[in-house]
This record gives C-alpha cells, sequence and structure tokens, in this order.
C-alpha cells in the first residue's frame, strides 16, 4: 500500500510553541522559510523570546531539528540550552540574505544544530 503523506497547512502551525523535550517553552514558530528548487521545508524562524536574555531576535532552526508533539500544536526541539544560547540569530527587521548564492549563513546555522546542509 502507498503511503499517504501527512500535511498541514503552514498558517495553522505558525504560532506554535517550541517546547524542549521536558516540555518547559522555548518560544513560537514565526515562519518557515521555503526551498524554492526542492519544495521542502529549509529551515523554521523560531522567536526564543525572553529565553536566556536572546530578547526579540529570530533564529533558524533546521526543519530537520523540530518534531511536531501530535495534538498540542507544539513542536519539540530537543538541544540544550548552551546551543541555544549561541544560535546565530538575527534581528526581526533585518533577515539574513539566502537568494545570492552565497550559503555560508544558512550552512553555519545547519551545522550548529548538529545538521549537514542537505543541499550539499
Amino acid at each position: 500500500m502507498a503511503h499517504k503523506p501527512d500535511v498541514l497547512s503552514a498558517t495553522t502551525m505558525i504560532g506554535d510553541k517550541v517546547v524542549n523535550p521536558q516540555g518547559e517553552d522555548l518560544g513560537e514558530i514565526k515562519e518557515f522559510m521555503l526551498d524554492i528548487e526542492s519544495g521542502q521545508i529549509a529551515y523554521a524562524v523560531l522567536s526564543f523570546g525572553g529565553l536566556l536574555g536572546m530578547g526579540d531576535k529570530l533564529f533558524a532552526v533546521p526543519w530537520p531539528a523540530l518534531r511536531l508533539k501530535p495534538g498540542t500544536h507544539s513542536f519539540v526541539l530537543n538541544v540544550d540550552k548552551e546551543t541555544l544560547k549561541n544560535a546565530p540569530g538575527f534581528d526581526k527587521d533585518n533577515w539574513p540574505e539566502t537568494r545570492s548564492g552565497d550559503d555560508t549563513w544558512l550552512s553555519g546555522v545547519f551545522r550548529h544544530y548538529g545538521y549537514d546542509p542537505y543541499w550539499r
């Protein structure tokens, strides 16, 4: 029997909570960034709010680092606080450029969370 894909509207996931495996609130999903060429989600943009003194910065998290927690409108991000403290962030009014062909920034984000860039 063929696999039936699970699909959700991206707009229903915007604002969903992000928690750690212990259920502690880390922040929320602000946006999803699509890889136009492959058609897949490249990364999610998260706001960690006041967590660890991060203020209103936004953070790119590789899509494979997030696991949907069914029935809860939340995602689990299984990383330690040190990884979050040192995460590459950006100002909400100054998003990183990722269309110029230079993948240095995005590759760094993937490696920060322990993932190989999927496009390489």
